[in-house]
Parts: structure tokens; C-alpha cells; sequence
């Protein structure tokens, strides 16, 4: 190789990236006539049964919310089918917004101290407040966002279940009451920061797992309310009999 041939090759060598676009491809130019027959895209579907579990455990009272990273669009598109908010809430732009912006308004999390122990709570809890009583969806949502969601809730008394299959969600699956974390899809750092384990990757186990934490309530309840009624007429009988016969 004569001297000042490694220059020229390296030379044809940015040549050739410059004339390639920007995935690798070279630019062709099109001078005849060409017909697009088709357009293919990939969609992650829902499935079926989702839909009516969501709309069956909001009947009972829980509130869902997506908090995802997917992009406003998208995140508003997969809400719509998966029940979660309708489509004239689509309308409504005090039902979404980026987590960023989420963040901004907020003013993120502060140290407060209370009994002697330091305590998260949101900067502006007046405006969190106000925007959790109809925000559905937060689209775009970073680590800081899901948990100064979980956190703000939890600071208003309530209780919060998360549900995660990254690493991204476990510092919000931490915060919660209970974190649900995804048996297939999730990461290790995800099921090693969730409280239980979904084993099929399916919003249905929670509704199952609300449905039978309530049943197990209402008979504690009852078990209660029966062995205090039978007590205290017993006591009441007795006492009442030990008096009188005396």
C-alpha cells in the first residue's frame, strides 16, 4: 500500500456515511412512478378481559390511574380501550398531562418533620390536590414522577396500590401500600421491590386479589359483630340471673 492510500480510503469512508440517512440507508432518489401498496405497524394490544376488570373495580370504588412513559398520544389511545377514561374525556385536559409538567406544578417533594422524624410530602400539596381529583393519565412519567404521585396520595390518607414490571417503578412500588409487581415481564429489581407477584402479567389477579382481601374483611366483620352480640347478651343473662336468683 503506497503512502497516503490509508487517508484517501478513510476519506471515501465519510464519503460514503454522508450520502447514507440517517438509519444507515443510502438516499435513493425516485424519478418514476411508484404506488405505496402498504403500511405496517406494531400494536401492543389489550387483552380482552382487561377492559372489564378495570370497569368492574372502579364500580367498587378504586380509582385507576395509568401512570406510564409512553408518549401523550399513545397513553391517551390505550386509556380509551382499556376503560380507563372515555373518549369525551379525551376533551378534557384536566384528565392528563406529562409527568414533567406533573412535576413542575407540584413543586416535587419536600423534607418535613413531624414526631421527630422526617417526612416526604409534596411542596404544593393545595395544587396536587386539586389536580389528582380528575388527572387519569400522566404520560412521559420518570422514576421522580411516580413517586411523588404515590407519595402525595398517600399524604392525602390514601391507599395506594402500584402496579410495575420495571426498574423505573420500583421506587414507586416501594412507597405503596402494596406493589404489585409483574412475574414474567418484570425485572428483578422490580419484583425485589413489589410485595407480590402477579404470576400471569394480568390486571385480572388484582381485581381477584381486591375481591377476595374485601371478602376476608366483611367476615372478620361479621365474625366480630356476632361474637360480640352473642357475649354480650350472655353476660347480660347471666348477670342479670345471678342478681335475681340471689
Amino acid at each position: 500500500m503506497q503512502k497516503g492510500e490509508c487517508g484517501e480510503l478513510h476519506d471515501d469512508e465519510e464519503k460514503a456515511k454522508a450520502e447514507q440517512g440517517p438509519l444507515g440507508v443510502k438516499d435513493i432518489e425516485l424519478t418514476g412512478d411508484y404506488t405505496l401498496i402498504t403500511i405496517i405497524g406494531i400494536e401492543d394490544t389489550i387483552r380482552t378481559e382487561v377492559p372489564g376488570a378495570i370497569e368492574l373495580i372502579k364500580k367498587a370504588g378504586v380509582t385507576v390511574r395509568m401512570v406510564t412513559g409512553d408518549n401523550i398520544g399513545t397513553a391517551i389511545a390505550i386509556a380509551v380501550k382499556a376503560n380507563i377514561i372515555t373518549e369525551a374525556d379525551k376533551s378534557n385536559p384536566d384528565c392528563y398531562m406529562e409527568g414533567e409538567s406533573f412535576y413542575k406544578a407540584c413543586g416535587g417533594l419536600v423534607d418535613k418533620m413531624k414526631n421527630g422524624k422526617t417526612k416526604k410530602v409534596v411542596k404544593n400539596a393545595k395544587i396536587f390536590e386539586n389536580k389528582v381529583k380528575k388527572l387519569v393519565v400522566v404520560a412521559r412519567c420518570r422514576p421522580e414522577d411516580k413517586y411523588l404521585m404515590v407519595t402525595g396520595l398517600r399524604n392525602l390518607g390514601h391507599t395506594v396500590a402500584v402496579t410495575g414490571d420495571g426498574t423505573n417503578d420500583a421506587p414507586a412500588l416501594k412507597r405503596a401500600d402494596v406493589g404489585f409487581g409483574m412475574g414474567i415481564a418484570g425485572t428483578d429489581t422490580c419484583k425485589e421491590a413489589a410485595d407480590i407477584l402477579i404470576k400471569d402479567d394480568n390486571f385480572v389477579a388484582i381485581v381477584k386479589a381486591a375481591q377476595w382481601g374485601r371478602n376476608v374483611y366483611d367476615n372478620i366483620q361479621r365474625f366480630l359483630q356476632f361474637q360480640l352480640s352473642v357475649n354480650f347478651v350472655a353476660l347480660t343473662v347471666t348477670f342479670v340471673g345471678s342478681c335475681i336468683m340471689k
